[in-house]
């Protein structure tokens, strides 16, 4: 069974998509690798959280973006929260919205 990416929700999915050219290269690139060989790529791609949290570190010549995720059962990578890093601590913000959705998402089935 191969894995496969899901979105928090349609905003998310577009917020992605509208990261600049070098940032949405770099995601698609490490999203194929995800697909292909679970979530777990390792630094400097991916990186744990917090239990059950981790991020996706993606880096181009305009700038670093983060983009939060978890796992389900059933080879399933669901992606909660997009951000571009403006300095170098990760906002507590940022993964606090990463935290309470993937709360939801693991309370809910149909994800």
């Amino acid at each position: 069974m191969k894995w496969q990416i899901k979105y928090f929700n349609n905003n998310l999915e577009d917020d992605i998509l509208n990261l600049p050219e070098g940032l949405l290269a770099r995601y698609l690139r490490l999203t194929d690798l995800m697909l292909q060989f679970g979530a777990n790529l390792g630094l400097p791609h991916t990186k744990a959280i917090e239990s059950g949290l981790f991020e996706l570190r993606v880096k181009s010549k305009e700038g670093i973006a983060r983009v939060f995720f978890c796992t389900k059962i059933g080879k399933k990578i669901v992606m909660l929260h997009s951000f571009i890093k403006k300095s170098q601590k990760t906002p507590k913000k940022e993964i606090n919205i990463a935290k309470s959705r993937m709360k939801e998402v693991k309370e809910n089935e149909t994800f």
